[in-house]
């Protein structure tokens, strides 16, 4: 997927099984991902993406099969200089400045003192927030502090960044200096892998996609070839009034439209069908509206489940 970026790539999984006690979450998970590769790792909530992602760190050790990150096994190697972690809950230090935030940070994970401050200017600048250098980050506002929390972990450079919801909860501003920061460091090479419930945001970035769903990668590949794969475009009526057509197989959309349960392979012929059951009632036709086929579609087809913005 990375194109000829690299001979290796900096994730590979084969066969990664977890469980707690009697639960099983991951049931033989495959996973590659290539420098320079932004991945939207998507599943419903509990399909297993945070155990995933803690397997890949080294913060939790898988029971089967075999992880390399970078070429390292993290249950044996510690893997912290390689991986920047962006968890969903935000870890700041509210007394410090965003500035300092970074630069202690980066010390953390090994940066000179002039490194670290040359980094944190670099960092602050990507995602727009070098105007709020020197404020406390108790006093930004929940989508700058965010992006720091993001910026923390691009700090010292790492090959492959993990990024769990980072717009949850954000503002316009705030999701726009956080996807520009992804495609900047995946185009200096690092793999990206970015667990998201807002699916625009992959579409935006044109990230590759797997989707966890009873503990197995269950759809995999290009964006484009999973939804090709997976959802087809449908189509939209409405009629004056907001009247409905009554006719089975066709439920209530947004705004008075209706659609087919299931979408048509021929939009043209399900909407003249429609049009002949509903003449003899003199329901007059508003508006058709095609619908086509997009990740979120995709999504639902795979795993059954509507797409919720703000679960974690």
């Amino acid at each position: 997927m990375a194109d000829g970026r690299s001979d290796a790539p900096e994730i590979v999984l084969r066969g990664v099984e977890k469980s707690f006690g009697a639960h099983r979450v991951l049931c033989g998970v495959d996973l590659t991902v290539w420098p320079g590769q932004v991945l939207g790792l998507l599943g419903r909530n509990g399909a297993g993406k945070s155990t995933l992602i803690s397997i890949m760190c080294g913060l939790e050790r898988a029971d089967a099969g075999t992880v390399s990150i970078c070429g390292c096994d993290p249950a044996r190697r510690r893997v912290g200089d390689l991986v920047g972690l962006a968890p969903q809950d935000i870890g700041v230090y509210p007394q410090l400045s965003m500035a300092q935030n970074l630069v202690c940070l980066g010390a953390v994970e090994g940066l000179s003192r002039r490194e670290a401050r040359n980094r944190a200017s670099e960092v602050m600048g990507l995602l727009g927030l070098t105007s709020q250098a020197r404020q406390r980050a108790r006093d930004l506002s929940g989508g700058q502090r965010r992006r720091l929390h993001t910026g923390i972990a691009l700090m010292h450079r790492p090959r492959v960044i993990f990024l769990d919801e980072p717009t949850v909860g954000t503002d316009v501003e705030a999701r726009r200096g956080v996807l520009d920061a992804v495609r900047v460091v995946a185009a200096t090479g690092a793999a990206v892998v970015y667990t998201t419930h807002y699916l625009g945001e992959l579409e935006e970035l044109g990230a590759d996609i797997a989707v966890l769903n009873g503990g197995r990668v269950v759809a995999a590949g290009k964006l484009n070839e999973v939804v090709d794969a997976h959802a087809r475009p449908t189509v939209r009526v409405r009629f004056a009034g907001g009247a409905d057509p009554g006719v089975p197989g066709w439920t209530s959309a947004a705004d008075g439209y209706f659609e087919p349960a299931v979408p048509p392979t021929d939009p043209g012929s399900a909407v003249a069908a429609l049009l002949s059951q509903t003449a003899s009632r003199g329901l007059v036709l508003d508006d058709v509206r095609v619908v086509h086929a997009n990740l979120e579609s995709a999504y639902l087809a795979i795993v059954g489940e509507e797409v919720t913005p703000h679960a974690a």
